[in-house]
């Protein structure tokens, strides 16, 4: 809950959103208004405007959100706003909603907020004044002396075939689980409901993980509806083709790069700092056995991306040990995911062929020794990696 005496003039709160099409019908769908100059183009064509214009209040009702979350926060009793739309917002506009604070009138714990939602050209579209009555919770008067630490694991990457299973297995293990997703909403609601079904609380969350602002926004709002993260997996991953030195192009090496080691240091720089003020945590990230033997020729960006992270892992885990979070990785041979679903199958077999135990890893495989590594059984290692290979690495 928000407490009314730490709210200081100017402090300011602000969220970001990318307007779609899909906001638009269920805006509509909410409402009811289904007025052309929004949903018709070719209505909207005939106009001055030229195409449809998102509605005023759809916009506007992001200001809710920011008061609601984040200024004050829990507990807002948002009672009077004045807007003026000064520009028209479209579809794919990415929108940032900020709230500040202007005055206090402490005999009412009321405070007045400045309101602007700004476009992606830094053009003011919208603008107003609210005023929101801070609310007080009434303090419990037995205090219980001990507590018992939340389990909340935060999985990046959770639609991808690893990141679903490990969220699965977490939940079984007793955790809650903020599931973060990119682009796949559908897989991310249904992979909440899996975990609610192990009757574990689970909420989804998008965020783009190379935004440093997105990830403080996604790490505040887990926070705000599951509790502190005591555990997160970075199981984010993206295509890796096979590519021969003579067309490798920097690129190809920076999105690897970018998907394994700048991701990684964007979610470990927003994530501990809240692991600091428990004095616990646990990073759980993921390499590949390719960096403990020979690698497999074309996979210049891939392997060199994930020997950055293993550097980083280890870096990280000497400075953390003394703090009580350990940093850990998880090593898998192929794994039969979407991931390789390219993969020809004659190659798949072959994989399989070099593990002495005859197959390729399965999602399951890997989500286990996450999970090993979530656990209190596991308090005692850091800077390790966990090989989940079926034995074609043994060292």
């Amino acid at each position: 809950m928000p407490d009314y005496t730490q709210i200081q003039i100017g402090d300011s709160a602000e969220i970001r959103h990318t307007i779609t099409a899909s906001d638009i019908e269920k805006f509509v769908a909410l409402t009811g208004d289904d007025n052309k100059m929004h949903v018709d183009e070719n209505f909207a064509g005939r106009t001055s405007f030229k195409k449809p214009v998102v509605h005023g209040m759809l916009g506007a009702s992001f200001i809710s959100t920011v008061i609601g979350t984040k200024l004050p926060g829990d507990g807002a009793l948002w009672f009077s706003q004045s807007l003026e739309f000064l520009l028209p917002v479209r579809i794919g506009d990415e929108i940032t909603v900020r709230a500040e604070v202007l005055r206090k009138i402490d005999a009412e714990q009321i405070i007045e907020l400045q309101t602007d939602i700004i476009n992606q050209h830094k053009q003011k579209v919208t603008t107003g004044k609210a005023k929101v009555k801070v609310i007080a919770q009434e303090k419990p008067s037995v205090v219980e002396e001990t507590t018992v630490r939340k389990k909340v694991a935060l999985i990046i990457g959770a639609t991808g075939g690893i990141g679903q299973a490990t969220c699965r297995m977490l939940a079984k293990q007793g955790f809650d689980v903020a599931v973060h997703y990119f682009s796949n909403e559908k897989r991310a609601f249904d992979l909440v409901a899996s975990v609610k079904n192990e009757g574990r609380a689970a909420h989804a969350f998008k965020a783009d993980i190379f935004k440093p602002e997105d990830i403080q926004h996604l790490a505040e709002d887990v926070t705000r509806k599951l509790g502190t993260v005591t555990v997160l997996v970075n199981a984010a991953t993206v295509k890796i083709p096979a590519i021969k030195w003579a067309s490798v192009a920097w690129d190809d090496i920076t999105q690897q790069w970018d998907i394994n080691v700048r991701a990684s240091f964007y979610l470990c720089k927003g994530i501990i700092p809240l692991m600091e003020k428990q004095k616990y945590g646990k990073i759980i990230l993921l390499t590949t056995m390719y960096t403990e033997s020979t690698p497999p020729a074309e996979l210049m960006g891939y392997v060199t991306a994930k020997y950055a992270l293993n550097g980083f892992a280890k870096a990280l885990a000497v400075e953390m040990a003394p703090k009580n979070i350990t940093v850990n990785l998880v090593s898998p041979g192929m794994t039969d995911t979407e991931l390789v679903a390219d993969v020809p199958e004659k190659v798949k077999l072959l994989n399989a062929m070099k593990a002495p135990m005859k197959r390729l890893a399965q999602s399951e495989d890997v989500a286990g020794a996450i999970a090993y590594l979530a656990s209190d059984a596991a308090d005692y290692i850091t800077g390790e990696t966990i090989r989940v290979n079926g034995g074609q690495t043994m060292l």
